[in-house]
């Protein structure tokens, strides 16, 4: 079973995703960099946290379901 994430969670991933669609990977750690640089955030926990949810996102969108074809 999967972890469950939070509505704010999914929400400031989303918000992100939209904003600057192009600067993300399906790379965790660069996302994750990606997100220290255009968000302020003190909790080294929810930036990483939202990093892995737009991971998600990215590999959804960008093959793994086109992959298992």
């Amino acid at each position: 079973m999967g972890s469950v994430r939070s509505l704010y969670i999914k929400r400031a991933a989303r918000e992100i995703l939209e904003k600057y669609p192009n600067k993300f990977t399906k790379d965790f750690s660069e996302n994750a960099r990606i997100l220290d640089e255009l968000i302020k955030t003190d909790s080294k926990t929810t930036r990483n946290r939202v990093a892995g949810y737009i991971t998600k996102i990215m590999k959804r969108e960008n093959g793994t379901a086109a992959e298992n074809i």
